[in-house]
């Protein structure tokens, strides 16, 4: 890759780093940049999700004030997002690549039309919080229906990523009793878990069966989506959200655009 390149995937990786930390669906940053470059869609998906995985982790930990008091929540819903995880990352390796390619465009529009949701999800997030009042008159983790739910999001996940954290938010917003910036915190650490299983399963597939990552990638967007998500812990709520998600309808738009065109 050129300096240029590489300069572009770092910042990528800077932009999808931030962006997860505050809301989610950094993919729809670093995957369209990838395919720009002429990276095959499983290649670019499969070392995608490995770079993320530092800032993850990255953006977690900086939220980790918010996560005080939440371990039992945490390792709770955090087995369903391990288990989706793997069954998602497992779709992507043992389905024909064809597969993955003919249903790119349906899940960059799917996670477009997430970020352009998330406003309205929120805003309804919030207001059913009011209306119930004060904690406690749900399950501490939840209806029944929330693990599985987070279960299914870790299955999204782990196939492809785009607008994670805006389901995970919506799941966890609907159906758990708990300040919203203390969830965005289990958020991160979910998406971490699903990054970081499907990662491993992803590493395993390239060594033993077929090498389908690519490890300059995989350390480009991992050095942006570090230095993205401690921004995005710090000062990304200052940041205007019609702004972000501006930048990502836009990138994701281009990306079906170009998809289909040169397909």
């Amino acid at each position: 890759m050129s300096p240029a390149e590489i300069a572009a995937i770092v910042l990528a990786g800077m932009g999808a780093g931030l962006i997860n930390t505050v809301v989610g669906s950094g993919t729809l940053i670093t995957f369209p940049t990838l395919i720009a470059f002429g990276v095959p869609p499983v290649t670019a998906n499969v070392s995608n999700s490995i770079g993320l995985v530092p800032g993850s982790i990255s953006g977690a930990i900086g939220y980790r004030r918010e996560l005080a008091g939440q371990r039992g929540r945490v390792v709770r819903l955090g087995v369903a997002s391990f288990l989706g995880g793997v069954a998602g990352a497992a779709l992507l390796i043992f389905l024909p690549p064809s597969a993955f390619a003919a249903i790119v465009p349906v899940l960059i529009i799917l996670g477009v039309l997430l970020v352009l949701a998330q406003p309205r999800i929120s805003r309804w997030v919030a207001r059913r919080h009011e209306a119930k009042g004060t904690a406690g008159e749900r399950p501490e983790h939840g209806g029944w229906w929330v693990w599985p739910s987070i279960l299914g999001t870790g299955v999204y996940g782990g196939y492809f990523g785009a607008a994670q954290g805006v389901l995970l938010m919506a799941v966890m917003g609907i159906g758990i009793d708990e300040d919203l910036q203390r969830l965005n915190g289990v958020k991160n650490v979910l998406a971490a878990i699903v990054n970081g299983v499907s990662g491993v399963v992803f590493v395993a597939v390239h060594f033993l069966v077929e090498p389908y990552v690519d490890w300059w990638i995989v350390l480009y967007i991992g050095i942006g989506a570090v230095i993205g998500a401690q921004i995005g812990a710090k000062v990304g709520r200052r940041l205007p959200p019609f702004g972000l998600r501006l930048v990502i309808v836009v990138v994701g738009v281009a990306a079906v655009v170009s998809f289909l065109v040169g397909s």
